[in-house]
């Protein structure tokens, strides 16, 4: 019972970093990727759709992303998305290809990005935490039922305690490499 407990609490705790990871390809640097667009979702006969579904997105240049939709009418309504998009991007279209280029980041820009990274990986942390409490919990609910000793149940708190520290270290290890990516020119 306590494995179990530890394995899901494990399990659950990888799946927060690797979220963490995912969110934080969004998050830009001076390099034009095809998942900064992911997110973005298109209005497509009456439905919200992901863009990378009724387009295809690709890299033309280390500053320029290409989006080429897959029916001539889209493109309105794609561009409308990307610029409403909270990224800040202008996008150009050119018949049925749309140009987005990726300006580049200002010193001040970098600041703001880092501090939205700062708070992405908090958000880990957190997420890595309530974790933990859930974890701690079950543990004491099987002390109340009498199922392990207190023994067991210190045992279990430290090891548990233990698996939080390597993942909200893996968070924090995330945090300095997207930092130390986001400040190089």
């Amino acid at each position: 019972m306590l494995e179990d407990i530890k394995k899901d609490a494990g399990e659950r705790m990888a799946k927060s970093v690797a979220a963490l990871k995912q969110e934080l390809t969004k998050i830009r640097t001076g390099r034009a990727h095809t998942s900064l667009l992911d997110h973005i979702t298109v209005e497509y006969y009456g439905s919200q759709v992901p863009l990378n579904q009724v387009s295809n997105v690709g890299v033309e240049d280390s500053r320029t992303l290409t989006v080429t939709p897959w029916e001539k009418d889209m493109v309105a309504p794609i561009e409308k998305a990307i610029m409403k998009s909270d990224l800040g991007l202008n996008p150009a279209s050119a018949g049925t290809v749309i140009r987005v280029p990726l300006p580049a980041l200002t010193e001040e820009r970098r600041k703001d990005m880092i501090r939205v990274v700062r708070q992405e990986a908090e958000g880990g942390r957190v997420a890595i935490r309530n974790i933990r409490r859930d974890a701690i919990g079950d543990v004491k609910d099987l002390m109340k039922e009498k199922l392990i000793g207190e023994d067991d149940e210190r045992r279990a708190e430290d090891e548990i305690q233990g698996i939080t520290d390597r993942y909200v270290a893996e968070v924090d290890q995330v945090l300095a490499d997207k930092e130390s990516e986001l400040m190089e020119i």
